[in-house]
């Protein structure tokens, strides 16, 4: 068996409130054909109701299980820190897929020194989307926003220097945004050779309701931390407006500016409303055929 010597101790916080239809495809990704020492998983059931605990704890090592009854990712990710043991850490959104390949490949950049925030490009899965969807996703894969990794990917990692830039997560709706305004652009690097699976929603309706809340978290960054906001990156507007001299985008390019435009409105009218509520898709979480244990002679 190969040694866990050749690998970089890996640590990945897992935040999942009522995961239970895909949080097994996303461990199954994370720890299959891990060495034994080489991860560990801690994933956070905050305010769950349902059965991603059981399903997490049937995994059996690497993979450890927190409960806490306050549904708050910002606290799940602090419970996760407090946790784990080593860097480099990653954080893992618990509906998305990324492979223990491409987490090696992510450790293995941070440990060469240069970067002190990495994350990959998401693949964005549109299986199952309307047209509208897939139409909002084309346009959005050429814009400077789709080469950021940390905010998209649903995935990003720090080595231990890059962890110290704050202290506890602070109760935003964005948390990679957060991540990602901490670094300058010189400081945090998108793999481009590295991918993690992120599922689209399947209509409109659900596709305006994640971009209101990724608004949302725009906004508040913005207000709350104005300096460090400097650090956010390049932005997509001189790229659409490029886009308009293809006459054959134009229909997916009104489709964009379409979901930005009420997603962008709704955004100020709670900001205005002082009401935060959060978001979230459940059409990409719909239940797969992914194994939900793993036998015990497979356990690490």
């Amino acid at each position: 068996m190969r040694s866990a010597d050749r690998y970089v101790m890996i640590s990945v916080v897992v935040p999942a409130r009522n995961e239970s239809p895909v949080i097994a495809r996303t461990l199954a990704a994370m720890v299959s054909g891990a060495v034994p020492g080489e991860i560990e998983v801690v994933v956070v059931c905050n305010g769950c109701t349902d059965n991603t605990a059981d399903i997490a704890r049937s995994f059996g090592p690497p993979v450890r299980v927190i409960e806490t009854g306050i549904g708050n990712k910002s606290r799940a990710l602090n419970l996760g820190d407090q946790a784990v043991s080593s860097f480099p850490r990653m954080y893992v959104d618990a509906d998305v897929v990324i492979p223990l390949a491409a987490l090696r490949a992510l450790a293995a950049r941070l440990k060469d020194g240069d970067a002190l925030a990495v994350a990959p490009r998401a693949d964005i899965n549109c299986d199952g989307a309307t047209w509208c969807v897939r139409a909002y996703y084309d346009v959005r894969s050429m814009l400077p926003s789709a080469r950021e990794g940390i905010g998209g990917s649903g995935v990003y990692a720090v080595c231990e220097t890059g962890r110290r830039r704050f202290g506890q997560f602070p109760d935003v709706t964005a948390d990679d945004g957060y991540m990602r305004i901490q670094f300058k652009a010189h400081e945090r690097h998108t793999l481009a050779d590295v991918n993690s699976t992120v599922f689209a929603p399947r209509m409109l309706e659900d596709l305006i309701r994640i971009r209101t809340r990724a608004y949302l978290g725009t906004v508040e960054l913005a207000r709350r931390y104005p300096d460090l906001w400097q650090n956010k990156g390049d932005r997509n507007h001189k790229t659409v407006l490029g886009l308009l001299w293809s006459p054959l985008l134009w229909p997916k390019l009104a489709i964009y500016c379409y979901v930005n435009f009420i997603a962008r409105y709704r955004a100020l009218s709670r900001v205005s409303a002082s009401s935060l509520s959060w978001e979230r898709d459940n059409t990409s979480r719909s239940p797969v055929k992914a194994v939900s244990r793993v036998p015990e002679d497979q356990r690490l």
